[in-house]
């Protein structure tokens, strides 16, 4: 499919899926939410694709927000359908059998930061600027923003960060928890594609199953998460890369991991 809002660039097992609308700072509007669903449909369907780097097109944005022009002319009913779109969208991000892993290039405000957010990992350049700004704009964070930040940095941080609209650089989004690693600018991707092809090393089954695992952690009580790990456990004992792993480590070789 040809995307005009959007780059797909294929690299063996890895996709990196570029939002590029730079002359408006990235900023999400309803045809890039269409278009990042179809890509990644698309991507889950390509049975070789195993991880996405999403990124934002120049040196300034990852996602600067959702689109202010189309935010102006919501009513209650275009406000339920705007924020539906937006969170089906993130929900299927969080929830595919993709690794994703956000490379925040630069402003992640608003929606951007709640893409960020619905990514597995989140790797930040230096120079990134994150936060959610929605309050100065006289609304709340629609795409996720308020239940997956205080997952992430705890209820009062979220609160600090949400309710005063401040941004917060690359070291602090480290610090508070919202990123994962802190890289220069230049570096970025480059350290992206390091840590992509360290992920695709791996039992693609195990790392399925991990996922699944942990999303279940955030959206569950301990005693129902500990049943759902004892039974990925188990499911994952019967496969042909537990057996593979299982001898290569005991053989003393690097294992090859067929995905089954």
């Amino acid at each position: 499919m040809e995307y005009k809002n959007i780059l797909v660039e294929k690299e063996g097992s890895l996709a990196v899926v570029t939002i590029n609308r730079e002359k408006a700072l990235n900023a999400l509007n309803a045809d890039i939410i269409s278009e990042l669903f179809a890509a990644w449909s698309e991507l889950e369907d390509d049975k070789e694709i195993r991880a996405v780097i999403l990124t934002g097109a120049g040196e300034k944005a990852f996602v600067a927000g959702a689109d202010i022009n189309e935010l102006n002319k919501l009513d209650s009913i275009g406000g339920l359908e705007f924020a539906n779109r937006g969170q089906s969208l993130f929900w299927k991000i969080e929830n595919s059998e993709l690794v994703t892993i956000a490379a925040v290039n630069g402003f992640a405000l608003g929606g951007g930061c709640e893409l960020a957010m619905a990514c597995d990992i989140r790797l930040a350049a230096d120079t990134a600027k994150m936060g959610q700004p929605e309050v100065n704009l006289g609304i709340i964070p629609g795409y996720g923003g308020t239940q997956r930040l205080t997952r992430l940095v705890g209820e009062g941080t979220a609160k600090l960060l949400i309710f005063t609209g401040d941004m917060v650089d690359g070291s602090e989004a480290l610090r508070i928890g919202l990123v994962d690693r802190v890289y220069p600018a230049a570096d970025l991707i480059e350290e992206a594609k390091k840590l992509a092809g360290k992920i695709l090393s791996k039992g693609p089954a195990a790392i399925t199953s991990a996922k699944r695992c942990v999303n279940m952690a955030s959206n569950s009580t301990l005693d129902s998460g500990l049943k759902f790990e004892v039974t990925e456990f188990g499911a994952i004992c019967a496969t042909e890369d537990s057996k593979e792993g299982t001898a290569a480590f005991l053989e003393k070789r690097k294992p090859d991991f067929g995905g089954k």
